[in-house]
């Protein structure tokens, strides 16, 4: 299966933490990483009075399920420090997202794919459209659609 994966920091050295999580998406049993997008500075959702994020987008190739690669996801975060909190945008050391799951709709408890806010996010999008520009996600839209309503917000290339 391929899945592509949001890659965000904003706390603890982002582009350490950044590199740090593709290195282990690499690493992940059962599982390749094909490629990853340049990293991007964004500027924060939610409460601005924290630092910009470093994000990325990543190509795996898996066969481990969606729920079952979460919780590879999830202790990637827990291992480079993230702390969950009830403030839903607030700063973190990593945040790990499936964005996409193959051509899979999965809308549970624990994981909703496609991505709930991927079509408003230009840090997902633009990173999306350098490692998969042709994408078609699950309900027929081409991701070269969604990036006409989505402004870049002052989005940066920092590294290639």
């Amino acid at each position: 299966m391929i899945s592509y994966i949001g890659i965000g920091s904003n706390q603890s050295q982002p582009i350490e933490q950044a590199k740090q999580a593709i290195t282990a998406l690499n690493q992940i049993k059962n599982t390749t990483l094909v490629t990853c997008s340049s990293l991007y500075c964004s500027a924060p959702m939610g409460p601005q009075d924290q630092p910009d994020y470093i994000n990325a987008v990543a190509k795996l190739e898996t066969t481990l399920s969606a729920l079952e690669l979460l919780d590879e996801l999830q202790a990637i975060e827990q291992k480079q420090g993230r702390v969950r909190k009830d403030n839903r945008w607030g700063p973190r050391t990593l945040d790990l997202d499936i964005i996409l799951y193959a051509e899979q709709t999965i809308n549970n408890e624990r994981l909703t794919i496609p991505h709930y806010g991927m079509q408003q996010r230009e840090f997902v999008l633009y990173p999306l459209f350098e490692i998969a520009p042709q994408l078609q996600l699950p309900n027929g839209t081409f991701l070269t659609e969604m990036l006409k309503d989505c402004d870049k917000n002052g989005l940066t290339t920092i590294t290639s």
